[in-house]
């Protein structure tokens, strides 16, 4: 043997660095490392840095990306100006802003059917606007308020502190948000009574993405629900008071066909240059075409359509007139009868 070779085998004889193992002596020094096989499939666990190749912000362009919002949860376009979750808690403000918008997509409905469906006596003032901090209350509908905000803040005070993880969808949410945190998913009651929550399926993605929808109809439920403080406040009339949104009328629907129709030949765009850019896409040309196409067809269609029609038509009026012509050759003769006979009788 060489000298290393020796000194090899020597220090591994001293006590220092003795042990015992049942590993194979031929695996002994090998590193095994356990691979997590769901750890990048996004139907199992939802994937993190969705937008950690942008520089910039989604939501506003001329900011650069908070440094903890890079798309991985619900909602999040990178919308921070403030730089609020630098300093505060991402987790207790993703469960505020879930309450919240559930409280606004409550009250962003309640408040036109209680104006234009709820009695007077429950309304405030000489023009009927619901009760709020702006508008003020009568004393009973500052009681029915106060009790229902009273409910619902010690509802959220026993609630506060729960455990999320210890249900069944706070179990399906431990394993979505592993590659996460272990926190689960903020606004989590375990409740689906009508097992919606897996409406786009019983995936990590499907899960994730009806939270993205919760939380875009929320935050325009609460940028609504201000709109309508607002107005009442600085009008003093309610909103559903002349509006197309609330009344029957032509002119909504006609909006509505019109929004849609728009958003199927066409895309609005911004460049560096320019901004709201209007310019056909290519499904557009293609629906183009094909209806197009299709007025053609109906025309055609149309055109010989109305060409049978213009021939039965035609032959009925010449049938018409052959039966008029008859009708008169009968009436001529029996009037020419009748003459005849009456002259007759006036001879004798």
């Amino acid at each position: 043997k060489s000298d290393s070779t020796a000194k090899v085998a020597k220090s591994f004889s001293e006590d220092s660095v003795k042990y015992t193992t049942d590993v194979d002596i031929d695996q002994k020094f090998k590193i095994v490392e356990k691979v997590d096989e769901f750890e990048f499939d996004p139907n199992v666990r939802v994937q993190t840095g969705r937008y950690n190749d942008r520089e910039m912000s989604v939501s506003v362009p001329f900011l650069k990306r908070p440094t903890n919002l890079d798309g991985t949860h619900a909602g999040d376009i990178g919308f921070d100006p403030l730089g609020l979750s630098e300093h505060l808690d991402l987790y207790t403000m993703m469960e505020a802003e879930v309450r919240h918008s559930r409280l606004a997509m409550l009250a962003v409905v309640g408040w036109p059917l209680a104006e234009l469906l709820g009695p007077n006596w429950m309304l405030h003032g000489p023009n009927h606007i619901s009760p709020s901090v702006l508008n003020g209350f009568d004393p009973l509908s500052f009681i029915a308020v106060a009790g229902i905000l009273g409910g619902l803040g010690f509802f959220e005070y026993k609630t506060s502190l729960r455990r999320v993880d210890d249900t069944p969808i706070g179990q399906k949410h431990k394993e979505d948000m592993k590659n996460v945190w272990r926190y689960g998913v903020p606004g989590d009651y375990n409740f689906d009574p009508l097992n919606w929550y897996n409406a786009f399926g019983d995936t990590a993605t499907g899960r994730k993405a009806m939270r993205e929808l919760e939380i875009g109809h929320g935050r325009w439920a609460m940028v609504g629900i201000t709109a309508f403080a607002a107005w009442e406040a600085l009008t003093g009339h309610p909103i559903v008071e002349n509006s197309m949104f609330f009344h029957p009328n032509a002119l909504l629907p006609f909006l509505t066909i019109a929004y849609f129709a728009f958003g199927f030949f066409y895309d609005v765009k911004n460049s560096d240059q320019y901004l709201f850019q209007i310019e056909m896409n290519s499904e557009g040309e293609a629906r183009k075409e094909n209806l197009q196409r299709s007025v053609m067809y109906a025309t055609e269609d149309a055109r010989e359509i109305a060409g049978k029609a213009f021939e039965k038509a035609s032959g009925g009026a010449d049938s018409a007139s052959d039966i008029f012509s008859t009708l008169k050759e009968k009436y001529n003769s029996f009037s020419d009868g009748y003459t005849e006979y009456s002259m007759r009788n006036i001879e004798k």
